[in-house]
């Protein structure tokens, strides 16, 4: 699957994401502030490119929607200062991490892994990137939003990230050799709820909008 980095194709090679990033979704969620980052996956196949529907999975009852700014790698290694990760940074975008909430719940309650609820088709709606120059964008002050039908439903911006940007960087890279084309969802702020059918999903950040039908 290809991402769109200011109108050229980037295959993507892996997606690492983040939970409970925000401090205030994780008071929301009624879990504690974690000590280092929660990392999980998803699949290449989980990617949604603007313009396709979002098809609500019949598995399930609770679709939730969460805003998240993106990162592209754009180059291979691993980063061990702040300013080594920023160095890897290819592209910076705008994407949603759906979530069965209800299949998420009743598997946690099990301890079972949480791909069934995170990594379904369609899961990881994606924008358009913009490759990344640290002069005009600071990626420590990035804001955002989510809409439902119109409705401002999450706000959030990267100063209230637990572990910034570069940090989630040097975490992955303590795991694994980062490449070209992986994505890094980064977490999202507080907000999180249902989408229902019929309804569309709007997020917005660094200067650009991008719009999901639910069907």
């Amino acid at each position: 699957m290809d991402i769109n980095l200011s109108g050229k194709p980037v295959e993507v090679c892996r997606i690492f994401c983040i939970g409970r990033n925000y401090a205030a979704h994780a008071k929301e969620l009624n879990d504690d502030i974690p000590e280092c980052p929660i990392v999980f996956s998803k699949f290449p196949t989980c990617l949604l490119p603007e313009g396709n529907d979002i098809v609500f999975p019949d598995f399930g009852k609770e679709l939730h929607h969460e805003v998240e700014v993106v990162v592209l790698i754009g180059k291979q290694g691993k980063a061990t200062t702040p300013k080594e990760a920023e160095a890897m940074i290819g592209g910076l975008g705008m994407g949603l991490d759906l979530t069965m909430r209800d299949v998420q719940a009743e598997h946690l309650a099990k301890a079972w892994p949480w791909e069934t609820s995170k990594g379904f088709e369609s899961s990881a709606p994606i924008g358009e990137f913009t490759a990344y120059d640290p002069a005009a964008t600071n990626i420590e002050d990035i804001e955002f939003d989510c809409k439902i039908d119109g409705e401002v439903r999450q706000h959030g911006n990267t100063r209230n990230m637990i572990f910034p940007i570069s940090t989630l960087i040097m975490e992955l890279s303590k795991v694994w050799t980062l490449c070209p084309g992986d994505l890094i969802y980064t977490g999202t702020p507080e907000g999180i709820g249902p989408v229902n059918k019929g309804q569309t999903i709007t997020i917005s950040g660094m200067g650009k909008t991008h719009s999901w039908k639910v069907v």
